[in-house]
């Protein structure tokens, strides 16, 4: 605009002097002496009033262009203004992260998108390219850049790729990156400007999809998608079914697309499981259920299947997923064990009746025999043969009276289903078991050291505990070592809300590499001693197990014995 202003100025002036010299020449040569000064004034008059007017004409078509320039200017900014505008709101909308790289320079530039998705201060944001690649992933940055530079060399317009980007806080997240060459007239390469789009979420969306469809195709348990059904009345079509489908059913997966599972059902079930199955399907709500179906080649088989709804973006339910199970082995070994069950509780009466009609009925002559003998003894007898007979058969009489006490013992402890039990102190219990051993314990004079807690309560049935404690006691006075002093070790403590007694000596010891599922059985002897009969054990871990404990024991030959009882310490167990 200036040049337009001084180049008018100038060619004014030159054709005023062109003036000024032709009329000056006109005036010498044409015009008298006389009239010279008149003429001479005439064209100064003339020539200062056209040159403001001029002038005046001049500057205001400068103004004009200069308006019209300004406007012009004025319009550019705006449409820069709103295209940045634009761009800053689409920024924003997208969630994407923009970057401007100078490829000549190696400025590098971003928006904010790179302070809001990964975390970074503005501080801490580079400015050249080194700086971008420093955040790439050390698996990617490789790959990365030589599909990059081969991209700018081939001068392709548009390029994209996938990798992973450094957050501020040193974790990674995916990107999706996409770029736009800028060429000059010569197309050569002078910027690059991309989007980065974070993708992290559809990333391990896309991870968990495709172990989801691992475990789907890869499990053993069948897995069939059915669509919702619009008729409430019939069952949904499949959609799709796993490998698995195919082995259990017989049929291929083109066999039953678009259909619905009826065909699956026994048609002797069918009615009344595709009712039950309709109205279940009504609740829209997860249910499991057992059913007989049948295989392609017409077999039946029990099956274990499980519904579960499934709700599209609009929480509208869409599809059901059944699992399926063969459970048909499982359902012929249930029928074995309540078959099983049946007999061995018709077994059980028939033993416990036996039981009863066994010591119930041989106690009346077993009394009268016990009562003979006693009448016997008081009658001399010279025969001394026969005096020995009639004492082998009073033996045997109280052993089998004995035996028979025995054994109504442990059915009245095994016919037990419950027993009362009261607070008892474990002390205090000792001491009637010392009292009523008080002889033997005075013959063998053991070291006996007890840890019991004079005020701790349990709720046992007192006299199975006393029953208990007297017959591991007996054992232990019994079975001594008698090359060495008898030691015995009785302690009791509380653990949370069990009770532990330990009961231990250095007897003679039971080996229970041979004898460890015999130890707690009915009339098992583990030692030649005449007095043993083989039952103590039993009863007490008998009693020990209808008071809902436990017992376990740990021995060796000629190091001693240890039994550790476990109660759980409350009045209503």
């Amino acid at each position: 605009m200036k040049s337009f202003f001084y180049k008018s100025i100038s060619i004014y002036f030159f054709i005023i002097l062109i003036l000024a010299l032709a009329s000056h020449y006109f005036i010498i040569n044409f015009v008298d002496t006389n009239s010279q000064i008149v003429y001479s004034l005439s064209f100064c008059v003339l020539l200062i009033i056209c040159t403001p007017i001029y002038l005046v004409s001049l500057i205001k078509i400068n103004d004009k262009k200069n308006n019209e320039s300004i406007n012009n200017l004025k319009l550019i900014n705006k449409v820069l203004y709103d295209s940045n505008e634009r761009y800053d709101i689409v920024a924003k909308a997208t969630s994407d992260t923009i970057w401007d790289w100078d490829i000549k320079t190696g400025g590098f530039i971003w928006n904010k998108g790179i302070q809001g998705v990964f975390g970074y201060k503005k501080e801490q944001v580079g400015d050249n390219l080194q700086w971008w690649f420093e955040k790439i992933h050390p698996e990617d940055s490789l790959k990365m850049s030589v599909k990059l530079y081969s991209f700018i060399e081939q001068k392709t317009e548009k390029w994209q790729d996938y990798y992973r980007f450094m957050c501020a806080d040193g974790s990674y997240k995916y990107v999706f990156d996409r770029g736009f060459l800028v060429m000059d007239d010569n197309r050569n390469v002078i910027r690059m400007i991309g989007a980065i789009q974070d993708i992290t979420k559809q990333k391990e969306e896309e991870q968990r999809l495709k172990l989801l469809e691992t475990v789907i195709t890869q499990t053993k348990d069948t897995v069939i998608i059915t669509e919702t059904s619009e008729n409430e009345k019939e069952l949904p079509k499949v959609v799709f079914v796993n490998p698995a489908f195919t082995k259990m059913t017989g049929y291929q997966s083109d066999e039953v697309l678009g259909k619905t599972a009826d065909v699956l059902m026994n048609k002797f079930s069918a009615r009344n499981d595709i009712r039950k199955l309709a109205d279940i399907l009504k609740k829209k709500e997860e249910f499991t259920f057992e059913t007989l179906n049948k295989r392609k080649d017409s077999e039946q088989y029990w099956v274990n299947l499980t519904m579960i709804p499934i709700t599209n973006k609009d929480n509208k339910h869409s599809h059901w997923i059944s699992i399926q199970r063969d459970i048909s082995v499982e359902k012929e070994r249930e029928k074995e064990r309540e078959h099983l069950i049946g007999e061995l509780t018709q077994n059980n009466k028939d033993l416990k009746q036996f039981s009863y009609i066994t010591s119930h009925n041989l106690r009346a002559p077993l009394s009268n025999l016990t009562g003979l003998l006693n009448l016997v003894e008081d009658i001399p007898i010279e025969n001394q043969e026969l005096k020995e007979i009639i004492n082998g058969f009073s033996k045997s009489t109280h052993q089998l009276n004995e035996t028979i006490n025995d054994l109504v013992n442990v059915i009245i402890i095994k016919d037990s289903p419950s027993i009362q039990k009261e607070g008892i102190v474990i002390k205090d219990v000792f001491e009637n078991v010392f009292n009523q051993l008080s002889f033997l314990i005075s013959i063998k004079k053991p070291i006996i050291r007890m840890d019991l807690n004079e005020d701790q309560i349990v709720f046992l049935n007192k006299s199975y505990i006393e029953s208990i404690l007297l017959n591991l006691m007996s054992n232990s006075l019994r079975y001594g070592d008698a090359k060495r002093q008898l030691k015995i070790s009785i302690a009791s403590k509380k653990i949370d809300q069990e009770i532990i007694i330990t009961f231990k000596d250095n007897g003679i010891g039971i080996d229970l590499e041979r004898n460890k599922d015999k130890v707690f059985g009915l009339y098992q002897r583990f030692h030649d001693y005449p007095d043993s009969k083989g039952l103590g054990l039993y009863l007490v871990k008998s009693q020990v197990e209808s008071m809902g404990g436990t017992i376990s024991i740990e021995s060796s030959v000629g190091i001693g014995t240890t039994f550790t009882i476990i109660f759980k310490n409350n009045k209503d167990v």
